[in-house]
């Protein structure tokens, strides 16, 4: 039985991989120069698919690759351990990474084990147990922050790192690690950078004038898709897997999905798999709107919970962005329409509902639910 040939929830393969041809070029230039690139796309975006076909793609020229989620650790010690970690993982053979490390941090005696690997083979532990103070983890920092340039060095290789959800850092330790951090990069002629975050308003504060990272490097903001390359995209792999696709499908998917990546390929995925197990030949809007059924029954103890927890001007402000396409929310006449507040009311809940994820802003000013699954429960179940 053929594969299933698109995908949700993971890293997308190349072979799912959609459009981002200019994007993909441009930030594998860059970051093979050694630039510090700061990389902003809103969730869902496939902000994460693209670096790791850049980094792939890197990889083939030998320059070595790391790549980690900043949002991972739970404090800045684990966030340095982690990134050591990483770095310490691009000396494949276990038994000379411990020294290796040992030498190129010169202040810390790091603690160094071999476990075993999930699935096999092992895996090196880094702890640094001697850190007891602040003053130590702004110390630890600036050394971990050197290793990638001593790396390169010592290899002759050019590095590429990626640090995704670049926004968390400031949890950490507020400007002193940006600051510890600019003053690093800055200095590595052979690392080429790629911090990208998902949350636009905290990623685009962080390269304002005031902070360290300003003018640091190149910007990239992430796009929509064109909804005629998805829409493409979605009927030629249904028909290469043998399905009859009927006139309208394409479209009326990457509609329904908000044109998201992520959700265009999980309606489309999960389209495709309702079709094979009910031995449909062909697929249709009718068919599509089948599987949105199934998955807003699967998800409707779910979606209760969620708006159930909201505030009644959160519900009226949600409903409003459903229903309005996100536009002309403050507005006199949408605001009488759905029973809400005072603009500085809206703009309250606005903010709450952006905060719990479940809306974003784009650009002009428009509003939009971040799961469409959700988008079309609001507009099917509540009043």
């Amino acid at each position: 039985m053929a594969a299933n040939p698109f995908v949700y929830g993971e890293v997308v393969p190349p072979s799912a991989f959609v459009d981002r041809e200019v994007e993909l070029a441009r930030l594998v230039t860059d970051l093979a120069a050694s630039q510090k690139v700061f990389l902003i796309s809103p969730r869902r975006y496939g902000k994460s698919s693209l670096i790791r076909q850049a980094l792939a793609a890197l990889a083939r020229r030998r320059v070595l690759t790391v790549e980690l989620s900043v949002a991972s650790y739970s404090s800045y010690v684990a966030f340095l351990e982690g990134y050591a970690r990483h770095l310490l993982a691009l000396e494949r053979r276990a038994e000379r990474a411990r020294p290796w490390l040992a030498g190129l941090l010169e202040s810390f005696r790091p603690e160094v084990r071999v476990e075993p690997r999930t699935g096999g083979g092992q895996q090196l532990s880094v702890a640094f147990p001697t850190i007891k103070h602040a003053r130590d983890e702004v110390r630890l920092a600036e050394e971990v922050f050197r290793l990638p340039a001593r790396i390169a060095a010592s290899t002759g290789r050019r590095l590429a790192i990626a640090l995704d959800e670049f926004q968390v850092i400031t949890a950490y330790d507020g400007d002193t690690i940006e600051a510890a951090l600019r003053e690093a990069v800055q200095q590595q002629r052979e690392v080429g950078y790629v911090f990208a975050g998902s949350e636009p308003t905290l990623m685009e504060q962080m390269v304002t004038p005031r902070r360290p990272f300003y003018k640091a490097g190149p910007l990239m903001r992430l796009d929509r898709i064109p909804s005629d390359v998805f829409t493409t995209f979605v009927e030629t792999r249904f028909r290469r897997s043998g399905f009859r696709v009927e006139k309208g499908l394409g479209a009326a998917l990457v509609e329904l999905a908000g044109n998201l990546p992520y959700d265009v390929q999980r309606l489309a995925h999960e389209l495709w798999d309702d079709a094979r197990v009910a031995g449909w030949r062909a697929v249709s809007v009718d068919t599509l709107h089948r599987t949105l059924r199934r998955l807003l029954g699967e998800q409707a103890t779910l979606f209760e919970s969620v708006w159930q927890r909201l505030t009644l001007a959160q519900r009226a402000a949600l409903r409003a962005v459903v229903f309005e396409q996100g536009r002309e929310l403050l507005s006199a006449d949408v605001r009488v329409r759905h029973r809400l507040g005072g603009p500085s009311s809206v703009q309250s809940a606005l903010l709450a509902l952006q905060r719990l994820d479940l809306v974003m802003r784009e650009g002009h000013g428009r509003y939009q639910v971040m799961d469409s699954l959700f988008r079309e429960w609001v507009a099917r179940k509540t009043y």
